[in-house]
């Protein structure tokens, strides 16, 4: 099928975006040089930068113009809890889940322990891979306590457990424990993510409880180590 012109126009620019041909903080040239680059109209270049902006590579200032952003890495907080898909606007049509994995399954001693389980019960053992802008680079791992999420679905794992754990079941998720390690890559990680050669990825393991500090879930987000910065703010008292 073929492509409108402001796709054409908008992939180009992005495309000159993730080769640093436009660079974080550079201004895009303005709509009227866009106009002649591309021999296109004012309309045509208003819907390229409009999906750029959507899509995360630029942010639009009125009066100043369009500002590109930096695309080769993904902003994740540290103190926060937040999903996937809560993050995901950021990153506007670049992001993808696929879920490799999805069984409900005895719990096995290792896991007991991660989620502090006293008895043997079932837990869901969910893997989901990320894709940004066409690269496989974050693989999360999550470990669910089956009657928390009694009607789990495949479905909504591609779209968000946290909003189904919230909203439907009506469960308030409130903190997670957090450890960050870097760890020589797994069968697993070399099975689903592009390591384009790697030999380290970035492990954030999470221990997440409800509002009456009962924990729920173990996840492990395994990051390949070029795409992420992980934030947070800090102030001394």
């Amino acid at each position: 099928m073929r492509k409108n012109k402001f796709v054409k126009i908008k992939e180009d620019l992005a495309e000159k975006i993730r080769n640093q041909h436009f660079q974080e903080g550079d201004l895009l040239p303005s709509e009227n040089e866009l106009v002649d680059l591309y021999s296109a109209s004012r309309e045509t270049i208003r819907k390229a930068l409009n999906m750029l902006s959507e899509d995360g590579y630029i942010h639009k200032v009125q009066g100043k113009g369009s500002i590109v952003l930096d695309v080769s890495r993904f902003d994740f907080p540290i103190s926060g809890l937040v999903s996937f898909k809560e993050l995901a606007p950021k990153m506007g049509n670049r992001a993808k889940t696929h879920v490799v994995e999805f069984e409900k399954e005895m719990a096995s001693s290792d896991v007991m322990n991660k989620l502090k389980m006293d008895d043997e019960e079932s837990i869901w053992h969910v893997y989901r891979v990320r894709e940004i802008d066409g690269a496989r680079i974050i693989l999360d791992k999550d470990f669910i306590i089956e009657k928390y999420a009694p009607s789990l679905t495949k479905e909504i794992c591609q779209d968000s457990i946290y909003q189904y754990i919230e909203e439907v079941v009506g469960l308030t998720i409130s903190f997670a424990k957090k450890e960050i390690t870097i760890e020589v890559p797994t069968e697993e990680d070399q099975r689903y993510l592009d390591l384009d050669g790697f030999h380290s990825v970035v492990v954030v393991k999470n221990y997440v409880f409800l509002d009456d500090a009962t924990q729920f879930q173990y996840t492990e987000s395994r990051h390949r180590p070029d795409k992420f910065r992980f934030v947070d703010f800090a102030r001394r008292k």
